[in-house]
């Protein structure tokens, strides 16, 4: 870990670097379906280790090192129902000896058999997290208040991660990615590169931002949005994250054009499943074996692909797809695949 980043307690949970791998089938696919292919690599943050692996470990480093260090004995976090971030909140808080409460909002209105029971909420269950489901329309602040207060009436200490873990703290972790990925790229002497990865939470894209406003050259960064309808107010977010990331580095700020943004691919909402997500993880599945999720890393593929095929990026840049995770979720949503 480079200097910049002693100063901020760390609890150690993910299994570093994760590997960074060429695709090459799913380039020979694309070139064969009459769009020119750039090298395509992936970067398997799915394999960070922690309870089925994920970008959140990465954050979840830093944001319990921080808890630790605050003598905190109970982690509250909230999310979806089928949150990715919640699953690996609970295992690093088994991991770190704390007691875990997910405040899960029941939002999304998919109702495939298996979603309110399968998936991430079964690894929830498994994990020993105590987890409280909320119902729309509920007052999320005041939902997370009551359950903080509850915690200390009783006596503890809890410390609350936010969706996501999309704060400053957490967004160090992907700060200090970018000059993992940055630095496998230059091993490979590729010296022309840009980050694509799913954008949700924020804290991710204002990591990586950060880690490149510090590092002062490397690979560009390519956001999709799969979370939100306004992207205006999203990309405005992630530049808020980049800035007090970069203030906690005692960096200058980034500027806001150096938020990019993609729009096009959410569907017909957050988590919602598209016939694009779809066809997309199947792809994968099959050209790479490797498997996506349907809320995240599906959708932030389906852009990817379709971005290649319109010609959006540099011929002579090497694209980097950033792998977020969310395997698990698969099976809350196995109706989309049986029937495809």
């Amino acid at each position: 870990m480079s200097a910049e980043f002693s100063p901020f307690p760390r609890f150690r949970l993910a299994h570093l670097p994760t590997p960074l791998t060429e695709m090459t089938q799913l380039s020979r696919t694309i070139s064969e379906r009459g769009a020119p292919s750039p090298r395509l690599f992936i970067k398997r943050d799915d394999c960070t280790g922690l309870a089925g692996g994920g970008n959140k470990t990465r954050k979840l480093e830093f944001l319990i090192g921080e808890a630790l260090a605050q003598g905190a004995d109970t982690i509250v976090t909230t999310g979806a129902l089928q949150s990715n971030h919640a699953r690996q909140t609970a295992a690093a808080a088994a991991a770190a000896g704390l007691r875990s409460v997910l405040v899960l909002f029941d939002i999304v209105p998919y109702e495939g058999r298996l979603y309110r029971s399968s998936g991430n909420l079964l690894i929830d269950e498994v994990l020993g997290a105590e987890v409280r489901i909320v119902q729309p329309g509920t007052d999320a602040v005041a939902a997370i208040r009551s359950v903080m207060a509850e915690i200390e009436a009783d006596g503890g200490k809890p410390y609350f991660v936010p969706t996501g873990g999309s704060n400053a703290t957490g967004s160090l972790s992907y700060a200090l990615a970018y000059g993992e990925i940055a630095d496998a790229l230059d091993a490979l002497g590729i010296g022309k590169a840009r980050i694509v990865h799913a954008s949700s939470s924020g804290g991710t894209q204002g990591g990586l931002i950060a880690g490149a406003a510090l590092r002062g050259k490397g690979p560009a960064i390519h956001g999709i949005n799969v979370y939100r309808i306004d992207t205006k107010a999203m990309a405005d977010g992630i530049h808020k994250l980049a800035t007090e990331t970069a203030n906690l580095l005692r960096i200058p700020a980034p500027p806001r054009d150096a938020v990019h943004l993609e729009d096009g691919f959410l569907g017909e909402g957050y988590g919602m499943p598209t016939a694009a997500m779809v066809e997309a993880v199947e792809l994968v599945a099959r050209k790479e074996g490797i498997l996506l999720d349907p809320v995240y890393t599906g959708k932030a593929m389906a852009g990817f692909l379709a971005l290649i095929r319109a010609g959006r990026f540099a011929d002579d840049e090497a694209l980097v797809f950033l792998h977020t995770g969310g395997m698990p979720g698969l099976f809350a949503y196995e109706e989309e695949f049986l029937r495809a």
